[in-house]
């Protein structure tokens, strides 16, 4: 069992800061045609991401429409309000309801609430007006309700996802920074080697074909540490594609050590895992949403041609006119205050009954649909957390295997130095142990990053649940996360 010294340690030295001052080597390397490096945290990278993140905009408007399609809903048990005025001149023949023909010049004109005002008819514009059919206005109001709950837990699992996406982002830039530091490192290494070699093929002491093998060695871990600085301007990039800003700016980590995290404690088994993410993810939430919209379409589609629809005008304003068959008003002129209260229910059967049969079976299919895309999400999710679980136990084992693998390749290859020092064996010999422990010290970085992207998957993959819901006790054994002075 190590201690927290020892294991800093390890981590150390895989960023090649083991023995030897770290020499600048975690430091943010300078840039040249760009704007500078940035230094950025996780937990920055994730606020600026809330706020600067196109798909997480885009999926918050979405609910700012179904909030408006909303109130929309529920504005509909309001009447509308109707103002106006008009004016009717007629001018020639009119026919009675008994069939008799007269011969009229006649003026109307209204003004006030409502309009269309004409003869001996009602206002046909209500100034107050309430039209509607009783269950489509009750549904529709329900509907809107369950498509807000739905946009919202999309825009949970949009979010979710998008912080994800850049904590992976971020986690990556670690990686691809630790890289750049090991590759820097088995760079000096190789130098040393191919230094020591080429004097003893000099002096006779070797073969210049050592020589020749060494100094190859080094110009391909030249190449290496070009790739990894190339890596690290990507990665870079893409962090700042998803957090919405210049891609010219370059970004660099402020942590300088990468350690592993637990987000997940390693005691709550796989089948807690899965029941924690049914009840907390947000797909599945947005399905049971979208299961009783289907449900409140099909009842109302079934009720539709029992509900009435009803037609209700109230109108008040000052109506006027005359003719010239009356002689003892005026032309034009008697004009007085008029009230017209109107109340008209019918029911409807669409088609026949075949429109009201067709909407039924419509909504039955997006019911059954509903259903079946359910048992989609469901299948996903147990998926993506058995995975992402597998995938954590597999990266925890292979990350205590490389850290016992780390000092054992690093402390061979001092010790083959100090044999080389004291005129013991040939400079190439040192070739094997120096790939061996370069070789460790990317197997223990490609561990601990993994193992992190595992905790970072499977916290996404159960919802983000609350930490009440993860509260475990603190295991005895393995790599834990460890505070230490920087200096």
């Amino acid at each position: 069992m190590r201690s927290p010294s020892q294991r800093f340690l390890i981590v150390a030295c895989l960023l090649g800061c083991f023995g030897i001052p770290c020499e600048g080597r975690c430091d943010p390397p300078a840039e040249t045609g760009s704007k500078g490096v940035q230094v950025i945290d996780l937990a920055s990278a994730l606020r600026l991401a809330g706020v600067e993140n196109r798909d997480i905009l885009l999926a918050r408007q979405r609910v700012v429409e179904a909030l408006a399609w909303r109130q929309l809903a529920a504005a509909q048990y309001l009447p509308s309000l109707n103002a106006g005025i008009n004016y009717d001149a007629h001018t020639g023949p009119v026919q009675q309801s008994s069939g008799n023909i007269l011969s009229v010049n006649r003026d109307a004109f209204y003004v006030g609430a409502g309009a269309n005002a004409v003869a001996g008819g009602t206002v046909n514009i209500p100034g107050l007006v309430y039209d509607v059919n009783v269950s489509q206005v009750i549904f529709r109001n329900l509907l809107s309700r369950q498509e807000v709950a739905r946009r919202r837990y999309a825009e949970t699992a949009t979010t979710n996802e998008m912080l994800r996406l850049v904590a992976s982002a971020y986690l990556q830039l670690l990686q691809t920074e630790g890289l750049r530091s090991v590759t820097l490192q088995a760079q000096g290494e190789a130098g040393a080697i191919a230094q020591v070699t080429a004097s003893f093929a000099k002096v006779q002491q070797g073969r210049q074909a050592d020589a020749d093998r060494a100094a190859t060695e080094l110009d391909d871990r030249r190449i290496d540490h070009v790739e990894a600085v190339a890596k690290v301007k990507l990665a870079s990039a893409r962090l700042a594609e998803l957090l919405n800003i210049d891609p010219a700016t370059r970004l660099h980590p402020a942590e300088e050590r990468l350690v592993p995290f637990a987000l997940v404690p390693d005691p709550v088994p796989l089948p807690e895992l899965l029941a924690i993410a049914l009840m907390q993810r947000p797909e599945l939430a947005e399905r049971r949403a979208a299961i009783r919209q289907a449900f409140l379409e099909l009842s109302g589609a079934k009720l539709l041609p029992f509900s009435p629809n009803l037609i209700t005008g109230l109108s008040d304003g000052t109506f006027g006119g005359g003719s010239n068959l009356i002689t003892t008003q005026p032309r034009f002129g008697s004009f007085s205050n008029r009230d017209d209260l109107d109340v008209v229910i019918y029911w409807t059967v669409q088609n026949m009954g075949v429109g009201n049969v067709a909407l039924i079976r419509l909504a039955a299919s997006h019911t059954r649909s509903a259903r079946l895309e359910q048992l989609e999400v469901l299948s996903r999710v147990r998926s993506e957390v058995a995975q992402a679980y597998v995938r954590k136990q597999t990266y925890y084992e292979k990350m205590l295997l490389a850290e016992k693998a780390l000092p054992i390749g690093v402390r061979a290859l001092s010790l083959d130095f100090q044999r080389i020092k004291s005129g013991v064996g040939l400079p190439i010999e040192l070739l094997d142990s120096f790939r061996l422990a370069n070789q460790a010290r990317l197997d223990f970085l490609d561990a601990i990053v993994g193992y992190n992207q595992a905790q970072l998957d499977l916290y996404v993959t159960l919802g983000q649940p609350p930490a009440d819901a993860l509260a475990r006790p603190v295991p005895t054994n393995g790599i834990r996360p460890t505070t230490v002075d920087k200096k």
